[in-house]
């Protein structure tokens, strides 16, 4: 076979430890046909071969993410105005603004997710005021993580909500002096008060959905990922939500692989949705581009711990392990994979008891189950799960909660949130992902940054060097080692003969740049299976266009997706009015707000740093 490709004058790591920094790469027929000298690698074309001199820059192979909701977020892309990457409130506003005033009635704007108070340079979220001032008859309705959404008086007249609305279990309607809604939705720690809110809101037709789908996977393609292991999600009915996905993929319209996993959705009735799954679906289904996983990350609905570090861990209820064993012996039998949201080790460690339970009659062994989140887990559990062949995937949540979590728990209990560096020790397979998009967000390079640097979004460092993830180990983390979670490996994730020809050219060396801007990362040119699906700068127009998002009001058309940052926005000193009586003695600086013994503060690279005084410094 001959080269169709032929890629030259790059800096190749393949994260093939047998060919670790080859000079050149062929491709033909979606997979990698050679990785050798330039020399051997000329000698596979011909005179049809395409050569692209990638002018010495980085490649990686194509990244995946082993924890997202690509699918549930598809169909609402096009819809959500992004404050992912926004950098000052008052940005993040005129976005908001300027929004308003081109979306018609009866629509919503909606920022769902993936930023955190602590990334604005005020520390703080919009109040109601402020929002009802920007849109005072447009809905606007803001999620705040899993903890939060905020609601314009307006989008409390779209749904409802008035001094007679009773409460949601685990959740808080804020409501003044009168009774009546302010607009502020608490969960307590039940998230449900906020997506049940949410999904209130005008829908995207049809066809605007397969539109907005397929902008969400270029725009992934854009940050250099080319594989996504989608974890189902509240809201997300199989296989009605399933249609827009499988009618792109039937017409040849995927830029990303998807492996799928079915998430239950009503409580009491999740043994008899996997009973009738596993009669239609077998894990593996499908082909590379699109393929079933197994089940999760909801297995059952009393397993399901919440991550709002704002309030206390919740205890999972008696009943428990009762609903949770008929379901795993299910999956264990029928051989399916799953995966089980789990932040908390009281709740790990009751999930095992089960687990173990099942092994003695059902071996797991060779199943590839595995947990996800895992923020406060033990080095006996983290065995636990190495023994009986499992695997655990974490994600950068503490990114944008580790403030909080330090606030509740202490800086020392956050050190090990999670303990990444103990389970890869213990042998277990451990992946990388975002969770977005309703928490953190899909951007992949926040994530490696936090691996890398152990700091949250605002800069707070959690995590001593010992738990802090060299740059390799970390991106093997969002390519090879994501394999193990799809049941895909030696298929790809490194730069290797015969495997997938999903690679990705960065706009700077992620081995090179500066810890402070390992986030800021970029494609200029991703590859999926050997065919350009995303092109910028020297490498423009080689991806096949997009048309343009749909509906002509949609806020892909005016900010895209993830907001750059400017260049020196990471080391410009910032103050804030917060009314406190004096500036801290020690250090001059303005008050913020106390959080902990250890706060942070800027320091010259940009990033936080500890102070040890008692207020935050900015």
């Amino acid at each position: 076979m001959q080269a169709e490709l032929l890629l030259t004058n790059g800096r190749f790591t393949t994260l093939d430890r047998a060919n670790p920094a080859p000079e050149a790469v062929a491709i033909a027929g979606g997979r990698i046909l050679g990785v050798g000298t330039a020399a051997e690698m000329q000698a596979l074309a011909s005179p049809a071969t395409q050569i692209l001199d990638l002018g010495g820059r980085r490649v990686i192979p194509g990244l995946i993410d082993s924890h997202m909701h690509i699918i549930r977020g598809g169909l609402n892309y096009n819809m959500e105005l992004r404050w992912d990457g926004v950098r000052s409130l008052a940005q993040a506003m005129e976005m908001l603004k300027r929004q308003v005033e081109v979306t018609p009635p009866p629509q919503w704007v909606r920022v769902v997710g993936g930023f955190t108070e602590y990334q604005f340079a005020e520390r703080r979220l919009p109040t109601l005021d402020e929002l009802n001032a920007v849109a005072p008859d447009t809905p606007v309705f803001i999620l705040h993580l899993y903890d939060r959404a905020l609601l314009n008086a307006a989008a409390l007249r779209a749904v409802g909500y008035t001094r007679d609305t009773p409460e949601f279990p685990g959740g808080e309607i804020q409501r003044d002096a009168a009774g009546n809604p302010t607009g502020l939705l608490l969960a307590k720690p039940n998230a449900t008060i906020l997506y049940a809110t949410l999904a209130k809101g005008p829908k995207l037709p049809p066809e605007y959905q397969l539109n907005s789908t397929r902008h969400f996977m270029r725009e992934m393609n854009r940050l250099g990922v080319t594989t996504i292991i989608d974890a189902g999600g509240g809201y997300q009915n199989y296989p009605d939500d399933y249609a827009i996905i499988e009618k792109l993929h039937e017409d040849g319209e995927m830029t990303l692989r998807i492996a799928y996993n079915l998430f239950t959705q009503k409580p009491k009735q999740e043994l008899a949705d996997f009973a009738g799954w596993v009669k239609q679906v077998k894990p593996g289904q499908g082909d590379d581009l699109y393929r079933h996983n197994g089940a999760g990350e909801m297995l059952v609905y009393t397993a399901a711990d919440f991550e709002d570090f704002r309030v206390e861990r919740p205890d999972m209820p008696p009943g428990m392990e009762a609903d949770l064993e008929p379901v795993v012996r299910l999956l264990a039998e029928s051989r399916w994979p799953w995966r089980l949201h789990a932040t908390y080790n009281e709740t790990i460690s009751r999930a095992l008891d089960v687990f173990e339970k099942v092994h003695r009659d059902v071996p797991l062994t060779g199943l590839h189950w595995f947990f996800d989140h895992c923020e406060t887990i033990t080095d006996r559990n983290i065995d636990r799960i190495a023994a009986l062949g499992g695997g655990i995937a974490v994600q950068h949540r503490m990114m944008y909660q580790g403030e909080d979590f330090v606030a509740r728990y202490g800086a020392q209990a956050a050190e090990r949130t999670p303990p990444i560096a103990r389970m890869l020790s213990a042998g277990v397979p451990v992946g990388a992902g975002t969770d977005a998009t309703r928490v953190a967000s899909y951007n992949p390079w926040v994530s490696l940054a936090w691996l890398v640097t152990g700091r949250t979004l605002g800069g707070f460092r959690l995590y001593p060097p010992q738990n802090r993830l060299d740059r390799e180990t970390a991106l093997r983390l969002w390519t090879e080692a994501n394999t193990w979670f799809s049941t895909e490996q030696g298929k790809k994730g490194r730069i290797a003969a015969g495997e997938l020809a999903d690679l990705v050219v960065l706009d700077r060396d992620y081995f090179a740049v500066p810890e402070a801007e390992i986030q800021d990362i970029e494609s200029v040119l991703t590859l999926l299976g050997g065919k350009p699906v995303h092109g910028a700068g020297d490498f423009a127009g080689l991806a096949p266009p997009l048309p343009p998002a749909m509906p002509d009001w949609s806020p892909v058309r005016s900010f895209g997706g993830y907001q750059r940052r400017a260049a020196a926005a990471s080391t410009q000193p910032f103050s804030v009015a917060c009314g406190c009586a004096s500036p801290c003695g020690v250090h001059g600086h303005a008050h913020a707000r106390a959080l902990a013994a250890d706060i942070p503060v800027r320091d010259e690279a940009g990033f936080w740093g500890a102070l040890g005084c008692s207020c935050w410094a900015f």
